[in-house]
């Protein structure tokens, strides 16, 4: 047995209906002790990114206690999250799903969005809450909040350990050989000429820290959002009269009433909800590292802005590729699997500028998921050690070697090793916010109090939770 082989039958035991049932229901039940915070508060979340976007861009002036550090505002954290959101999950993972599961992995890849985005918050609003000061910015996320809420210092190693095996070095992995791939397929490159060029840049940038990963992703994030938006939208109405159709092969397929492809109706679960999982991130753990950098007033405000981040990533953008592909009908006959079927249906609709289209746009889409993701590795290396020559190995590591590796690997192989790594620190995650989750609920009861009384923008301090006044320096 390969080693291929290998982890993909471990993958099969970790990844049982155990660990995806377990996943919904976290989402159920933060639902539903939120009060469906992630429906009935939509519109603040909006509120709050444009007044993050005005502040951002305007220059909004730091706090006294805060002019001595080099903040991340709410808007850049939530651009970074994007960017590791907004990638090859969105291309090549609906892909990939649809191929392997069919139509119907696409509805639950919405389910776990919807359902994922109350997680989200929950984990974002803990990070806020027991982030610390950091010479660049404030730094947390899951290893965080795991020493200090739970007490426990080898979860949150456990955890720290395998995030950054996840996303610092097998998932940049992932974005590589997808860039590679697309690059082929439409200007005939080599994967390690295009695997070397990707590691020279992406080392320059991960030696810059959080100010320069974020000031990168500020640029590339909103305009390859809105263009792939555009593109999609107009590709739909191109085809308006197949939409239809679309949503049609969707739900039979979702239930298994009309099996299109892939085997079955496990199999459509299955694959909807692993690659909405590494499209959206939501209970991995992942998006809660750079939510704690923000600086803001209430920890809810960054929670609920990372809650939109869900439905920015699967429901717009990831439904766009979905639609593309299944107007195009290719993936019951192509063979094609990843990007590869992406670009496939592109050209099958806009000609043959369609592949060189995706081709660029993944490579600006995983480039700058590759960047996100070295830090959220950074993160958690410095939570492990403060040694100066593990974090420079790490970034050698996470911004060269494996890019390289990547490139040159199977598909089935980088995928599977992300999915092996994906399930443990997923499982970790979750164990924590569902402990600690209480902290979330009684910050979210605090903000919608303050908003009626009509205090604007409501304020959090530390002594309204007197039994962490030990635990959350970063609230005086």
């Amino acid at each position: 047995m390969d080693i291929n082989n290998l982890i993909t039958t471990v993958n099969d035991v970790i990844w049982g209906d155990f660990l995806i049932y377990v996943l919904i229901a976290c989402g159920l039940w933060f639902t539903w002790r939120t009060r469906f915070v992630q429906f009935r508060m939509v519109g603040e979340m909006f509120r709050l990114l444009k007044d993050a976007t005005v502040d951002t861009a305007g220059g909004k002036k730091q706090k006294d206690e805060d002019k001595t550090k080099k903040n991340i505002s709410s808007f850049q954290a939530f651009i970074v999250s994007v960017a590791t959101r907004v990638g090859t999950g969105n291309l090549a993972g609906v892909a990939s799903a649809i191929a392997i599961g069919g139509p119907g992995a696409v509805f639950w890849m919405w389910v776990i969005a919807l359902i994922g985005s109350a997680t989200a918050f929950v984990e974002s609003t803990l990070a806020q809450l027991y982030k610390q000061g950091h010479q660049d910015s404030y730094i947390g996320g899951p290893a965080y909040y795991i020493q200090k809420g739970l007490k426990n210092r080898w979860m949150a190693i456990f955890f720290a350990v395998f995030i950054t095996l996840q996303f610092g070095l097998t998932n940049n992995s992932i974005q590589a050989n997808t860039i590679c791939a697309a690059m082929e397929d439409a200007f005939g490159l080599p994967h390690l000429w295009v695997g070397c060029a990707i590691a020279v840049v992406s080392l320059f940038i991960v030696f810059g820290g959080i100010q320069r990963i974020a000031s990168v992703c500020m640029v590339l994030v909103p305009v390859l959002a809105i263009g792939y938006l555009l593109l999609a939208l107009v590709i739909i109405a191109l085809n308006i009269e197949l939409v239809p159709h679309v949503f049609k092969v969707i739900f039979l397929d979702a239930f298994g009433i009309q099996q299109v492809a892939g085997g079955g109706i496990g199999m459509t679960i299955m694959m909807g909800v692993k690659r909405g999982l590494f499209s959206n991130e939501a209970g991995e753990g992942s998006a809660p590292n750079v939510a704690a950098t923000a600086t803001t007033s209430h920890p809810v405000k960054q929670g609920l802005i990372q809650a939109l981040g869900v439905f920015t990533d699967t429901l717009l953008l990831c439904s766009c590729t979905a639609f593309i592909i299944i107007i195009s009908g290719l993936y019951t006959s192509s063979g094609n699997n990843g990007i590869v079927l992406t670009q496939s249906a592109l050209q099958a609709e806009v000609g043959n500028a369609g592949p060189i289209f995706v081709a660029l746009a993944i490579f600006l889409f995983a480039y700058s998921t590759i960047i996100g993701n070295y830090y959220y590795g950074e993160a958690n290396v410095r939570f492990i050690t403060k040694s100066p020559l593990v974090m420079t190995i790490y970034r050698i590591l996470s911004g060269g070697v494996m890019i390289l590796f990547g490139a040159v690997a199977s598909f089935d192989l980088v995928w599977n090793l992300v999915d092996f790594f994906m399930a443990f620190l997923t499982a970790c995650n979750l164990i924590a916010i569902v402990i600690l989750g209480r902290y979330a609920f009684r910050l979210l009861d605090d903000y919608r109090e303050q908003k009626r009384q009509g205090i604007k923008e409501p304020i959090f301090h530390r002594s309204q939770i007197p039994e962490l006044v030990g635990e959350t320096e970063c609230w005086e």
